[in-house]
């Protein structure tokens, strides 16, 4: 680098102006500081800005000067750069800027999850989002002075008339209505007759109306809804679980919630566990309030993402419903936020920034001093425990709506009534379906696994195979005729012969999948009409919103699908349903596993008997005296959840107490071993405090890297931010390694 003398120094111009603190969308430790120059002077704190970082141009927020946050999660101080040393704010896009209550819940987030703060700001950012959007159409008005000696010919004074009593029309319309051609109109505007316009674009979103199309509700559900409106129109901060038996109308008791918002000129937030639920969820809010909502998920077009971002933050988009992501959009008037199917652990986010989506929704509806809602008829042990503990209200509703009942269910016990060699579907099950069909009703198939078959080995030499960048197996999809990893996306052709020995036509698939589950189907129930219902057969909402509306039309007799088919559908006709493997989530060694099993079949399960034909749900088990099969039978709910929370809490489980999770991977074995390694030595060693590990982790290579675990355990009246900070800060990193930090993991893999 070339020497530079002091007179050259003090020929560089100096930047002026007062010094800002900007948040990048960058994994820094906070904001940097920059110049705000004096042409810039009235940007301030929430406004998006370009600043110089290196040689190029970044995208930021003028942040606060100190974060509003509880001491423990006060990051530590940064030293503070020299004025001299300051690059000055670039730019000030015309751009809405982020409201004080999402800089705070910017700065939480990070705190409580130990994640850099931008990269939590990017979420709230979106880069597509602040994209400019489209210019407005151009249209054509007539000159409020026509140009004299203006020659008139009929098509020009068609033209004219129509210009003069409609409002502006772009070219192509113009000319339609007139009957003209655009020679005409280009003509008439050259001589002055006819102005050149912006057309207003019309609102992105129609207003939702509250007094549309209210339900009638009586007994229980009138007195929840009641009860639901006083909350909201309270304007302040509660939590509420909302608690109902499947069927018994808790959409349509919580839209009441959404009305009261709407009547007090607040925004609603509406948050789903899966992105295919959004159809028909938007078809029932547009029959209550004769418009739908603002969507919010990664499907959206990168256009239509930018109007909703921008009428989110102007108060445009009233109501939102969205997965996770939209708890980051920049609502200025949030008066609500709902939790569907809160025990959901689509709610957590494991890549990138980890974050369960339920508690940081309880989190922002604190910071906008909102009521939220968190909605299940299975809630999680989490909730029922902060209910237990008085900081969660309770509401419930105990039968379902109008004249349905809940169904029968009984477990199938496989050892008594195997089904036939090479089938998975006992013969009593069968015969259900059968009769189910005939009747004219509708039966669903339930197995949570995509694929033909979760292994295939070598019936020679024992090979199994399995994903080279991953351990684990490779999945049969036999409709594409592949192999591939759930984990990577990792995908081969089936080979003809085995891989290690060479055999010819050895390789063969074991256990079933949903593909294998259908071909059992079509062969035993060749005339039914048979639909599968998994994520890699339906390509989004739209094929979603598609095959639910063929089911709605009785033009299919039986359904088979994983996990989508147990998130809140509304099949009337379907009156059967068949849990092919109910043991299958039970091993594992996972802690919820019982909980979670419990959870997932019971919702499965309610799809059966909505209307007024009674239900059936039979569950194919090995083990039917196992307590998670017998909570299915009893429907004794409560019982089974008292039970889980007595194993848990000697032992400062969840919700009991507190777990952090962290994951090193590494591209070698040593340098994940190394960084795990020392992470053990230098473990904290605090009373109500254990660290358990380091150990291989259960995925232990996961994308081509290894990986092992330490799981940090701590009572609940501990804060653990605290204790983590000052851990990593005594452990570098082998080369190559990477410690990833997850507070309150939900998986263990």
């Amino acid at each position: 680098m070339p020497h530079r003398n002091p007179s050259q120094t003090e020929l560089l111009p100096t930047p002026t102006g007062r010094r800002v603190r900007v948040m990048l969308t960058l994994p820094f430790a906070g904001p940097l500081d920059y110049l705000l120059p004096p042409r810039l002077a009235d940007a301030g704190p929430g406004d998006i800005v370009t600043v110089p970082l290196g040689r190029r141009t970044e995208t930021g927020v003028i942040w606060d000067e100190t974060p509003h946050l509880p001491p423990e999660f006060m990051p530590p101080p940064q030293r503070e750069v020299a004025a001299s040393r300051l690059k000055p704010v670039t730019a000030h896009p015309d751009l809405p800027p982020l409201p004080a209550q999402l800089r705070q819940f910017v700065d939480w987030v990070a705190a409580y999850t130990l994640s850099p703060p931008g990269m939590v700001l990017a979420m709230a950012l979106r880069a597509n989002a602040l994209a400019p959007l489209p210019r407005p159409a151009s249209g054509w008005r007539a000159a409020q002075t026509p140009p004299a000696g203006l020659r008139l010919t009929p098509a020009r004074q068609k033209v004219l008339d129509i210009a003069a009593s409609s409002p502006p029309l772009p070219t192509a319309e113009l000319a339609r209505r007139a009957g003209a051609s655009a020679a005409v109109i280009r003509g008439l505007a050259q001589a002055g007759a006819l102005e050149a316009v912006d057309i207003p674009a019309p609102p992105p979103f129609a207003p939702p109306d509250p007094a549309h199309g209210p339900p009638r509700l009586e007994g229980e559900q009138a007195d929840v809804a009641a009860e639901l409106r006083r909350r909201v129109a309270e304007e302040d901060f509660s939590i509420t679980l909302l608690e109902g038996v499947t069927g018994s109308g808790k959409t349509e008791i919580y839209m009441e919630a959404i009305a009261a918002c709407l009547e007090a000129g607040r925004q609603a937030l509406v948050l789903l566990p899966e992105i295919a639920l959004s159809a028909q969820w938007t078809g029932r809010f547009a029959r209550r309030f004769g418009a739908e909502p603002a969507l919010w998920h990664s499907d959206l077009g990168a256009r239509l993402r930018r109007v909703t971002w921008r009428a989110v933050a102007d108060g445009a988009a009233r109501v939102v419903v969205g997965a996770r992501s939209a708890l980051f959009l920049p609502f200025d008037q949030l008066g609500l936020i709902i939790v569907d199917e809160e025990h959901e652990t689509a709610f957590k986010q494991e890549d990138g920034v980890t974050y369960h989506a339920r508690d940081m929704a309880v989190v922002r509806a604190r910071m906008s001093r909102a009521p939220v809602i968190l909605v299940s008829a299975t809630p999680s042990l989490e909730s029922l425990a902060n209910v237990g503990a008085g900081r969660y209200r309770h509401l419930r509703l105990n039968a379902r709506h109008g004249n349905a009942t809940m169904p029968e269910v009984r477990t199938l016990d496989m050892r008594a009534d195997p089904p036939e060699r090479g089938l998975f579907l006992s013969p009593v099950l069968t015969g259900a379906i059968h009769d189910a069909i005939g009747r004219g009703e509708q039966a669903m198939l339930f197995l949570n696994r995509r694929g033909y078959a979760p292994l295939t080995l070598c019936r020679t030499c024992g090979h199994r195979m399995q994903c080279p960048n991953c351990t684990a197996w490779l999945v049969e999809h036999r409709a594409r005729h592949i192999l591939t990893c759930h984990h990577c996306g990792y995908d081969e052709p089936i080979p003809q012969t085995c891989p290690k020995c060479a055999d010819a036509d050895s390789l063969t698939p074991i256990g079933p999948g949903v593909e294998r589950i259908t071909e059992e189907a079509r062969a035993t129930f060749p005339d039914a009409r048979i639909l599968v219902m998994a994520s890699d057969t339906l390509s989004g909402p739209a094929a979603t919103a598609a095959a639910v509306e063929r089911i709605a039309r009785r033009e299919i007799d039986l359904v088979i699908g994983t996990q989508i088919v147990a998130k809140g559908w509304h099949f009337p006709h379907l009156t059967l349903v068949g849990i092919v493997d109910a043991d299958l989530g039970l091993g594992g060694g996972d802690l919820r596993a019982s909980e979670r099993t419990v959870q997932l079949l019971h919702q499965v399960a309610g799809r059966a008997g909505r209307a007024e034909a009674p239900g059936h749900v039979l569950l194919q088990s090995y083990v039917p005296d196992h307590p998670v099969m017998q909570a299915l039978v009893s429907g004794d709910f409560d019982s089974f959840m008292q039970q889980e929370a007595e194993q848990r809490r000697p032992g400062f489980w969840p919700p009991y107490g507190r777990l952090v999770a962290l994951i090193v991977s590494a591209d070698t074995p040593e340098a994940a071993e190394l960084t795990a390694r020392a992470l053990g030595q230098d473990a904290p060693r605090l009373d109500g405090v254990q660290v358990l590990g380091p150990a291989p982790a259960p995925l232990a290579i996961l994308r081509g890297r290894h990986r092992h675990r330490l799981l940090l355990r701590a009572r609940r009246t501990i804060a653990v931010q605290p204790i983590m900070r000052e851990w990593l800060s005594r452990v570098r990193p082998e080369r190559g390694a990477r410690i990833d930090v997850d507070v309150d993991p939900v998986s263990f893999l």
